[in-house]
């Protein structure tokens, strides 16, 4: 038996975990500022972050995927700030006389900031352990073609909130999350974007579209632009009223979702005259569950365009 380790950024499960996620992502308490502001952010889409549960869904259903298909996984997720965190995991891995583990982050594009996070993450855990464990890791799956028939499937779908007439005027806007242009370099992140951008965009209906970066953090320094307030401003004044986000950088839905996009940037929308809309995440939907599991079978077969070894 392998382990199928699925890696996400984390969330908290209620309100209460807001302090220890903020900790772990900022390597200090938040002050109490921060702190009220960020719950008041997760009170308005609930109290809590949906992504752990989600990520659990998406490990279960990918078990089972993999597994009715004669391979022998026991799923694992482990979170970069949150609980489960990923040594914890890897402790639980050990416990269970699993030897070989397989982890894929749910994230689709390549960076040092993000899956080379992960990945060093995975390699600071294991040397704890003693190396105990034999971990390969796949990254890089951004442009793989039944991800990005699930992308343009929930374009499809997205566009059906409204009207034929106002369908064929959307305008698009794939998002992905904004990086430092300290952190980016020759990092191949926004590459990646724009080959799944384009890939998804020969899968259907011609659109008017532009590439956006959100959720950008605070502090000192440039971050990757164009950001979607400038896109909606720009696009409104050559009138555009209707527009489709497409969260692309994004497989689950979490706080930069149900609040930058459902929240912030609709009200933004709104109050330059436009109607904003957002495809539905990929989530655990069937198509992209099995994007997954084609995905970890063509690292198992050693696949080189999905394989990268992580220890």
């Amino acid at each position: 038996m392998k382990a199928l380790f699925l890696l996400a950024f984390g969330g908290p499960r209620s309100l209460e975990e807001v302090e220890f996620l903020l900790t772990c992502l900022f390597g200090r308490k938040p002050s109490p500022e921060l702190l009220e502001r960020v719950k008041e952010r997760y009170r308005l889409i609930g109290g809590c972050s949906p992504l752990p549960t989600i990520t659990e869904r998406q490990a279960r259903a990918l078990e089972e995927k993999l597994n009715s298909r004669g391979y022998l996984f026991k799923s694992y997720v482990g979170m970069r700030y949150s609980q489960p965190l990923v040594e914890e995991t890897l402790k639980e891995i050990l416990q269970d006389g699993v030897k070989e583990v397989v982890a894929i982050p749910m994230a689709p594009f390549r960076s040092r900031f993000s899956t080379g996070a992960y990945k060093e993450e995975l390699n600071r855990a294991n040397k704890i352990s003693g190396e105990k464990l034999k971990i390969t890791f796949i990254e890089g799956w951004h442009s793989h073609p039944l991800f990005l028939q699930a992308v343009a499937e929930r374009v499809v779908e997205g566009l059906k909130q409204f009207t034929p007439e106002e369908s064929r005027r959307v305008h698009l806007i794939f998002t992905a999350h904004s990086l430092p242009e300290s952190v980016i370099g020759n990092d191949p992140y926004v590459h990646d974007m724009k080959e799944s951008v384009d890939e998804v965009v020969k899968r259907i209906e011609p659109l008017s579209w532009h590439m956006a970066f959100q959720s950008k953090g605070g502090g000192p320094g440039k971050w990757i632009a164009p950001d979607v307030e400038s896109i909606l401003v720009e696009i409104n004044k050559i009138g555009v009223r209707e527009v489709l986000i497409v969260p692309i950088g994004f497989v689950s839905d979490h706080i930069e979702v149900l609040y930058d996009i459902d929240i912030l940037y609709k009200e933004k929308a709104e109050s330059l005259g436009m109607i904003l809309k957002r495809t539905p995440s990929l989530n655990f939907s069937e198509r992209f569950i099995e994007a997954l599991a084609s995905i970890v079978e063509d690292h198992i077969k050693g696949s080189k365009d999905t394989r990268v070894q992580g220890a």
